[in-house]
């Protein structure tokens, strides 16, 4: 292991940071996105500091390949720009960049500093930034060209003993961003880390701030939650602390009344995570669902995949929705249904097709293969039809009024005949 230092206004050293070379951390290269190790790399080329940071590093400690990568660099946005062309600056209060390779992003940012608080905007140094890291295990620095992990806040040991440490104080972490409770648990429950449990009181006791977020950032952590390997254990994790309820208000109210429909509900994660599900009324499970299976008229229903928004409203569906007088051509029942699920998943907001999507899902696994165009669809040609009916709209001249006499331009010589 090695020390990294750093001068004091006396001139003396003291020790900053541990670094663990590639035989200490034992993180897989071949597991680190290329995409990213070839961010920092020209970063560094131009002369600035660049490590990846955050969850991803913590799993590649761990062991597991990590989906996203965020880079951290000293360079700003506006010189980050110059070196890519392939990005874009984003952001009005806290400026990041956004390096795109094809469909996929990369998000680059400057490290932050505590001159006005752990939510401020002013660029500082690596030193200041990782004090406004949440927890220790998400506060190590990557460097995928030396291959070596620095750590300024004791991360590493925190990690090898599975313990979620904050960094920012107590008392501000959770009030300074609540979904940080929401965070904690997820890391808990996914990496099998102990919170200790004047954490633990302290989201039970600050919960109610999450009431403050916006459904927006609710949606992408639930978004995140479901599509996890991790998702049934986060879930479970969740309604026991008391936190689901501000994500899935109406199936955390469910789950506490009755125990079937809770243990139905996270199995449902369960058998995602697997590969198939299987609904609770004795359907066959979806890798047993031929890929051309088709309803009694004789037309291909869709083929059963596994679906995070599917998983999500399964149970609830196949509780509520009255099977027997549902036919294929049922299309006003249907839409009841659907805004009654839309109703049932929130404060979670998904894009209408993908939710559309899951629901016909559903209704394809009982035989109801719906003939008529999707709702968006429904919608979308209906304002089509409205725009061109207002453009194609012939205006009768009206009879009655006068016609409108031309005004005829004096001519140059009556001008000067009228002069003379």
């Amino acid at each position: 292991m090695l020390i990294r230092y750093g001068k004091e206004q006396d001139g003396s050293l003291k020790k900053k940071a541990e670094v663990y070379t590639r035989d200490e951390h034992k993180i897989n290269i071949a597991d680190v996105d290329s995409d990213a190790v070839f961010i920092t790399g020209r970063l560094r080329a131009n002369g600035f500091e660049s490590y990846i940071v955050g969850g991803a590093v913590r799993d590649l400690i761990l062991g597991k390949k990590p989906k996203d990568f965020d880079i951290v660099t000293d360079a700003t946005p506006a010189r980050v720009k110059r070196v890519f062309r392939n990005s874009r600056i984003i952001g009005k209060r806290f400026r990041l960049v956004h390096v795109f390779f094809g469909e996929r992003i990369f998000e680059v940012s400057t490290f932050r500093s505590l001159k006005d608080g752990h939510t401020s905007n002013t660029y500082g140094t690596i030193e200041e930034d990782v004090l406004r890291r949440d927890f220790s295990c998400n506060a190590l620095f990557y460097d995928p060209g030396k291959q070596l992990v620095v750590d300024y806040v004791n991360g590493m040991n925190d990690i090898r003993k599975k313990i979620l440490r904050p960094i920012i104080p107590p008392e501000l972490i959770f009030r300074d961003d609540p979904v940080r409770m929401i965070r904690a648990v997820k890391y808990a429950a996914a990496g099998g880390f102990s919170i200790p449990w004047l954490l633990r009181r302290r989201i039970k006791k600050e919960a109610f701030f999450l009431n403050q977020i916006s459904n927006s950032r609710l949606t992408e952590e639930l978004s995140k939650i479901i599509r996890s390997p991790a998702a049934p254990q986060i879930i479970e994790s969740l309604e026991d602390a008391g936190l689901y309820g501000f994500l899935q208000k109406e199936a955390s109210a469910m789950m506490k009344i009755d125990s079937a429909f809770r243990n139905a509900y996270l199995k449902g994660f369960v058998d995602l995570v697997s590969g198939h599900y299987s609904s609770v009324n004795g359907h066959p499970p979806a890798k047993q669902v031929p890929p051309a299976k088709q309803s009694p008229s004789g037309k291909q229903l869709l083929s059963a995949k596994p679906s995070p928004l599917a998983a999500l409203i399964r149970n609830y569906l196949e509780q509520k929705t009255p099977w027997q007088e549902l036919t294929k051509s049922s299309w006003e029942k249907y839409k009841t249904v659907f805004f009654d699920v839309r109703r049932f998943i929130l404060p979670m907001n998904p894009p209408k097709v993908e939710l559309e999507q899951a629901v016909r899902l559903i209704f394809a696994e009982h035989g109801i293969d719906l003939k008529k165009i999707r709702t968006f669809e429904r919608e979308k040609q209906a304002a089509h039809i409205r725009h061109s009916r207002v453009q194609h709209v012939q205006v009768k001249p009206d009879e009655t009024a006068k016609p409108r006499r031309r005004r005829r331009k004096k001519s140059i010589v009556a001008t000067e005949t009228a002069a003379k």
